[in-house]
């Protein structure tokens, strides 16, 4: 049997952004072999006619990092048209950690784990957890700065003499084994903690291994500019690619800076940091409950926060910073009790609920305190974005496309399911605010380049067949925030290293994924 196949007649894109032309893609041995007209007697052909033939999408920011760990494959990428995803983002990697810092995990950011077991172990054993596992699609992985600080640090604020150095070993260990950068979430707890040096520390050991700094800012509201700052200095003191994680203009103070942050990034790179961003084509986001808060509730780790929102007198003192709304502050202040919605909690009556319908006629702050003493990681939806400033940050050719999803179970964002297909068919095809050949470039090469992923996020002889062939008439996403997995419409096929694993819009049951390496 031959392992030679033809994706015939259809309109091939290169994903560098060059217009799409009709024509047959030849794949044999994983790779792709000719692009034309292509003649192969024997080979196995898809019916491409009509469709659109371009590299499989990357998605350039993900939480999936222990699906592979599910007992079942999980096609939810695949059915976007993504080949590979860039897991460990926002400081949140499951790996390296401590039987000590994995309990912190649990209790903390366990949403995240979408049911698997936190592993407790380095960063060479969790990648090999993974690939031994069998991905469904590609996985790459970033190391967390969180779970390097929890690790060598505990849940204190303060650090603990030869932290640092601690922190620094691990993420050469991490880099070592296949790491392809690291991230921050410096709004979360620990990352909240640290300081502008303490990363650079981190950042001058990626740069030693030409690794990338992905990271979840300080501030996407008010103070967007200082963070976008401080973010570039980080780069430039490890001499480092950077990523600006799902780039925004978050809550009503921000609304209107989308230019803002555009020019900052542009300046960036006129002063020599290779920065890009990515972005998911929503106007509400998705994080942890915990994240409305203060830094100062989460200090210490769960119990310590239980304990702290149970004492009227230190809750009384975290309203008072969150209406404030300072960096550190959380996001209470940038967003409406009427537009969070729970999305997952020990207590499932109010999954699906927004914030003030649980409520009632209780006080709102209160009603979020008490959720979290009796569940520290549930997780939430919420509206923060506006439509022009969305549309702004999508026209930048400097900004790519990453979903930010969660693990696929429970109530998540609608991004989980449909990020891609909701951004072609809704802003390409029906908006017309991208061209087809960008959107492609933008969900493909631009991530790969970024990312290190060579032969990757292209189209052309020689790289790896990851393909994506969908019906431009028909792609788009039908989800909605309290029904949000719904398989998309419109992708027909999928090839991983050219094995088809999405034939006819049917998922083949295979996990042919792998993991892939710095």
């Amino acid at each position: 049997m031959t392992d030679r196949l033809v994706l015939r007649g259809g309109t091939v894109f290169d994903g560098l952004g060059t217009p799409g032309r009709r024509g047959d893609v030849l794949v044999e041995g994983g790779k792709v072999r000719d692009i034309g007209a292509v003649e192969a007697a024997g080979a196995r052909e898809i019916d491409c006619d009509g469709l659109y033939v371009t590299p499989g999408f990357i998605d350039a920011h993900s939480h999936s990092d222990l699906v592979p760990g599910m007992d079942e494959p999980q096609p939810f990428k695949l059915f976007q048209g993504v080949t590979t995803e860039i897991a460990g983002n926002c400081g949140f990697s499951f790996a390296p950690l401590t039987p000590d810092s994995a309990v912190v995990v649990r209790e903390m950011f366990g949403e995240l784990a979408g049911g698997v077991e936190v592993p407790v172990g380095s960063f060479a054993e969790f990648l090999d957890t993974a690939q031994r596992d069998g991905p469904t699609n590609h996985m790459a992985y970033l190391v967390g700065h969180h779970t390097l600080r929890l690790s060598a640090n505990g849940a204190d604020e303060e650090l603990r003499p030869g932290a640092v150095e601690t922190m620094r070993d691990l993420a050469a260990e991490a880099f070592e084994a296949g790491a392809v950068g690291f991230s921050t979430g410096l709004i979360y707890p620990p990352g909240c903690f640290a300081d502008r040096a303490e990363v650079e520390q981190i950042a001058r050991v990626a740069g030693v291994y030409g690794r990338i700094y992905a990271t979840h800012m300080r501030d996407e509201g008010r103070f967007l500019e200082d963070a976008i700052d401080e973010a570039v200095a980080i780069a430039q003191a490890g001499g480092i690619r950077l990523q600006i994680s799902h780039c925004k203009a978050a809550g009503l103070p921000a609304h209107g800076k989308a230019r803002a942050l555009l020019e900052r990034i542009e300046r960036a790179r006129l002063d020599g940091v290779d920065v890009v961003g990515d972005q998911y084509p929503y106007l509400a986001g998705g994080t942890v409950m915990l994240a409305l808060l203060p830094n100062a509730a989460a200090a210490g780790g769960g119990g310590a926060m239980k304990a702290r929102l149970s004492d009227p007198l230190q809750r009384a003192q975290l309203r008072k910073a969150a209406e404030r709304g300072n960096p550190g502050d959380g996001m209470w202040a940038s967003t409406e009790a009427a537009k969070v919605i729970v999305t997952t909690h020990a207590d499932t009556a109010v999954v699906g609920r927004t914030l003030a319908e649980v409520a009632g006629p209780a006080d709102p702050f209160d009603t979020l305190c008490d959720l979290l003493v009796a569940d520290p990681a549930a997780a939430i939806v919420l509206e923060m974005m506006v439509e022009d400033d969305v549309r702004e940050i999508m026209t930048s050719p400097l900004v790519g496309v990453g979903s930010d999803n969660g693990p696929p179970v429970g109530l998540q964002h609608p991004r989980t399911y449909g990020c891609f297909p909701w951004l072609l068919g809704t802003y390409v095809r029906d908006e017309k605010v991208l061209s087809w050949e960008e959107a492609i470039r933008k969900a493909t090469s631009l991530i790969a380049r970024q990312f290190g992923l060579a032969g990757r996020g292209v189209l052309l002889p020689g790289c790896h067949a990851d393909i994506t062939v969908f019906d431009p008439a028909r792609i788009g996403h039908r989800g909605s925030y309290v029904q949000p997995d719904i398989t998309p419409d419109g992708i027909q096929a999928v090839l991983l290293e050219g094995t088809p694993v999405v034939v006819d819009g049917e998922f083949s049951g295979n996990r042919a994924g792998r993991v892939l390496k710095g």
